[in-house]
């Protein structure tokens, strides 16, 4: 497989398991420890890898979260624990689904070698939350090959969001406007933050077409280092990684 066919068909995959711990109820369940609703957990605990930061800047680097929605969150949690401690945490949830439900599938210490790889060869350039993720510092010395391998699923979704928001932007979209034109529509675009009225739809639909297309060429030099085999390789763990968690 090229670099582009790798990335096409291995989006999906990250997308969905990059982010499935942060669904997981003991997930939820630090949100309440550390004395936080599970919203400003999920917005600071993804944007805390930046510090101490003010919302409008964590609005701007999120993109696709309406900011009003982002302050709340933001602000929320800001008054009572620190940005870089909630991001802390979600780190280690993230590290804790990994070793539980990953710990066990196939290939799981290839699969965390290769998506280290294909991490250490992207380009954070102008994805600051993506490099503020991958200079993150693991929260245990000799992570399981599951953690390891959840942390850079982590890693490369953001990479993959660091991408689309550029794309977006350079198609002449807004995030609004893109959430809109995606699969979820206004329903997505209300899961966001974002309050009606909504732009009509159909206009939007082929710039954010061309801004997928855009995106897999930003993060295609990711997978270049991987060379066809093992990106095809990639694809099969990543696949078998998605069904796996699926049954757990």
């Amino acid at each position: 497989m090229t670099p582009e066919q790798v990335v096409a068909a291995s989006k999906p995959l990250v997308l969905e398991l990059g982010e499935a711990f942060s669904r997981c109820p003991s997930t939820l369940r630090r949100a309440r420890l550390l004395g936080i609703s599970g919203w400003a957990f999920y917005i600071t605990g993804r944007a805390g890898a930046l510090g101490d930061v003010r919302a409008e800047t964590v609005a701007a680097t999120l993109g696709f979260i309406a900011p009003e929605a982002v302050a709340d969150g933001w602000d929320a949690s800001a008054r009572t624990v620190p940005p870089l401690e909630v991001a802390a945490a979600n780190l280690a949830e993230c590290c804790r689904w990994g070793a539980a439900r990953l710990g066990d599938a196939p290939g799981v210490s290839r699969l965390a070698g290769l998506l280290g790889r294909a991490v250490d060869a992207a380009d954070g350039s102008a994805m600051p939350l993506f490099a503020a993720w991958r200079a993150m510092p693991m929260p245990v010395s000799d992570p399981s090959a599951g953690a390891r391998a959840a942390v850079g699923l982590l890693l490369l979704r953001e990479h993959f969001a660091g991408a689309y928001l550029l794309a977006v932007r350079a198609a002449g979209l807004t995030p609004l406007e893109a959430v809109l034109a995606g699969p979820e529509g206004e329903a997505g675009a209300a899961a966001c933050g974002w309050a009606p009225p909504y732009p009509p739809i159909g206009p939007l639909v082929r710039r954010r077409i061309w801004a997928e297309a855009v995106t897999d060429r930003l993060v295609s030099p990711a997978f270049h280092v991987l060379g066809p085999a093992a990106g095809t390789e990639l694809v099969e763990l990543l696949t078998a990684a998605r069904r796996h968690a699926r049954r757990g």
